[in-house]
């Protein structure tokens, strides 16, 4: 009897196409999953932005009650807005909101908002886009917004907390720093002379390359970038003054500027309406005013926005699919992306 034998080679070659066509296989049934999946995710119908969780109410209990009770949304305003995507941001906030009003939450069930702030400010896009988010949906939903400030409540954070009806803070709470922040700049000109070192920036367009640190500044080059700071600050006050109407115009332009306050100084000035306060007293308060019993079950919630593993894969942003990894520095939260801040920046 003879036995045939297979050379190495081809075996090999057997070996590698089971491997190829396996892995083709592979490739076009996640294709075939990623085509399905995306034209499913597009319709807000189908699948919400955020996922809902339950916060503790005024007795510090969480526990899950009748989907008809009345509910009230925890809305957090924590960390720098805008500037780490990772915290509060425009998009984030507007997915929030829209959320609040379907599902588990639908039919009105949602009867007031309580900001929850512990915030050194942010970007003015996404800070000015946040408060007038708020003030668009109080209006459209007839809820009050209340807001309880544990921490820092500077600069964007005054900002959005101004589109509350009432404001509360904690014992260790500072409230305050109206004002406008870009920068800063620095001219290293004078210095790469000494080192022997001359730099070229090539521009199209008048004043494309204002405050170039590279070459000495000429007088006056900052003025446009000026106006448009103005131009914010302005918003700014236009904004506190209309929303906490204790404080005039003039007395933050002239005395109290963008300094911080402790809680009971902000309440004298009219940053805030209650200090010395604590979660429970603005949310019985806030329970109060929209006429919710707190001795009957109603639910305070609160939405996250989803971080899904599998949506990151399927656009192709995922490490697994781009092969890169995103590394960051912290340059002090000043935000190239959006360089006009209300962000509060201790020395």
């Amino acid at each position: 009897m003879e036995i045939q034998r297979e050379s190495i080679f081809i075996s090999a070659l057997r070996s590698f196409c089971r491997s190829f066509f396996a892995l083709c296989g592979i490739f076009l049934a996640f294709f075939l999953f990623s085509s399905v999946y995306s034209a499913f995710s597009i319709s807000p119908l189908i699948e919400d932005k955020t996922s809902l969780s339950i916060v503790e109410d005024a007795d510090g209990k969480r526990h899950l009650v009748s989907p008809t009770a009345p509910a009230i949304l925890q809305l957090d305003i924590h960390g720098a807005i805008g500037i780490d995507m990772k915290d509060v941001n425009s998009e984030a906030v507007s997915n929030i909101l829209i959320d609040s009003r379907t599902g588990l939450l639908g039919h009105d069930r949602v009867r007031a908002i309580l900001l929850h702030i512990n915030s050194p400010g942010g970007t003015v896009v996404d800070s000015d886009d946040i408060y007038r988010m708020l003030k668009e949906y109080k209006e459209r939903h007839k809820v009050p917004v209340f807001a309880y400030v544990d921490g820092l409540c500077a600069s964007g954070g005054m900002y959005i907390a101004s589109a509350a009806d009432q404001i509360f803070a904690s014992p260790s709470s500072a409230i305050g720093s109206v004002g406008v922040i870009y920068g800063p700049f620095f001219n290293f000109f004078n210095t790469l002379g000494k080192l022997g070192i001359e730099a070229k920036t090539l521009t199209e367009g008048l004043d494309k390359d204002t405050l170039n640190p590279t070459r000495p500044w000429k007088e006056g080059e900052d003025a446009w970038i000026q106006a448009l700071i103005a131009f914010s600050y302005q918003r700014f006050l236009d904004v506190v003054t209309e929303g906490r109407p204790r404080l005039s115009r003039s007395q933050l332009t002239t005395v109290l500027g963008a300094k911080m306050f402790n809680c009971q100084e902000a309440e004298t000035l009219g940053y805030i309406d209650h200090a010395m306060s604590s979660r429970k007293e603005a949310l019985l308060a806030l329970m109060k005013e929209v006429g919710i019993d707190p001795s009957q079950p109603y639910q305070v919630v609160r939405l996250e926005t989803k971080h899904s593993w599998l949506s990151d894969l399927v656009k192709g942003s995922s490490p697994l699919v781009s092969g890169k990894i995103e590394h960051t520095f912290d340059v002090g939260q000043i935000s190239r992306k959006s360089p006009f801040s209300y962000l509060y920046i201790p020395k």
